[in-house]
């Protein structure tokens, strides 16, 4: 047990001979977190739009009035032919245009249907796809304001709706992205600060030559790896108390569920990152080789298939099976399970069994390719 301490001991001493690194293991995952909380959104608000009115009336005004007054759009410019809308999308200068016919308001007058044009930029199809979105529903119940103002002056009564649907949305009421995509930005920063620190700690070793040292001492094989995997889960569990901290208070993400269990499932997360990077450490030679294994093999493939940014249910069927090798797919779905659904052990089981078997199992060979030997 003395000589465990030791080993552990010996690498929290490496860690402070460089203050800088020291620093940057607390304070990268807080400033990352902040700015990707911020930048990581797939809201779509202040769309900027321009208009062609070629009717110029108030109930032309009074649609155009509409867009403006939205939080989804800002009326950017007021053009007068279609033809100049062109330039504007050319240059991402706006994003949408909004054409008025000249017949816009006779149409309106006399109860007849009337065609607008909404022109987008695809270029961005998600985007443009919502803000399509909500210029279809702004229509839409402009529309139906004008047929009850009508019913309304000719001394009519608005008649029901043929179907009333009361929408509910759960768990996420505003529909904001951010409340979704921050607790995965966690699981994503645990992954690249622990994997990274980790890959370091053997091959660090041997470029400073102290790895022959550590192989002519009493120490074990699994001695050597622990004592090199728990002082850096140590700092894998200060992360996850600041980005934690920093979710709920910064960012106002609801943690519904049982913090005991998230500590729980972060401590069983960490174990997979760091008997990953250690793995790594284990069949690389240098630092810069282990740096560049962990970043395109590891956490690139990571960041794609675990449901992180695409949904795995829109994946192709070949390549889904691939997703249940990616242990972040299995805490991503954990985290937001407990922050937003409040979920607890007996629905996210099946999550941590499989991301403790796949801890167990990735420092098992990480201890299997160490030796006591030098090639």
């Amino acid at each position: 047990m003395r000589r465990l301490w030791y080993v552990m001991w010996k690498e929290l001493l490496e860690l402070r001979q460089d203050p800088r690194l020291f620093g940057i293991i607390f304070m990268a995952p807080v400033i990352q977190l902040t700015m990707l909380g911020y930048a990581a959104t797939t809201d779509v608000k202040n769309v900027p739009i321009v208009v062609v009115d070629q009717d110029g009336t108030p109930a032309s005004r009074q649609l155009v009035s509409r867009f403006d007054a939205s939080p989804y759009f800002t009326v950017v410019a007021t053009l007068p032919s279609i033809r100049d809308v062109d330039p504007w999308l050319e240059r991402g200068t706006a994003w949408m245009a909004l054409a008025i016919p000249a017949d816009y308001h006779t149409g309106i007058d006399a109860g007849r249907p009337v065609t607008v044009q909404v022109i987008a930029d695809g270029t961005d199809s998600n985007s443009a796809g919502v803000a399509m979105g909500y210029a279809a529903n702004l229509v839409g119940a402009f529309n139906q304001d004008l047929a009850r103002e009508r019913l309304l002056a000719a001394g009519q009564d608005v008649p029901p709706a043929a179907i009333d649907a009361r929408i509910r949305v759960w768990f996420n009421p505003q529909l904001e992205s951010r409340l979704f995509m921050i607790p995965g930005i966690v699981a994503l920063l645990l992954l690249v600060i622990t994997t990274n620190l980790s890959s370091m700690a053997v091959v660090r070793e041997k470029e400073l030559g102290t790895l022959e040292q550590l192989n002519v001492t009493p120490v074990t094989r699994w001695q050597l790896i622990v004592g090199k995997l728990v002082p850096y889960g140590a700092i894998g569990i200060i992360d996850v108390i600041l980005v934690t901290t920093v979710a709920v208070t910064w960012f106002r993400i609801p943690l519904l569920g049982s913090p005991l269990l998230l500590f729980v499932t972060s401590c069983i997360y960490l174990l997979t990152t760091l008997g990953l990077g250690l793995f790594i450490s284990t069949i690389s030679n240098t630092q810069q080789q282990a740096m560049m294994t962990a970043t395109f093999f590891v956490m690139t493939p990571m960041m794609y298939l675990s449901g992180f940014i695409f949904p795995i249910e829109n994946m192709p069927a070949v390549i889904q099976p691939f997703t249940y090798l990616i242990p972040l797919r299995y805490f991503i779905i954990i985290v937001r399970g407990i922050f937003l659904k409040g979920v607890g052990w007996h629905v996210l089981w099946p999550q941590v069994a499989a991301l403790l078997a796949w801890g167990i199992v990735i420092v098992a060979l990480a201890v299997a390719r160490s030796r006591k030997t030098l090639n």
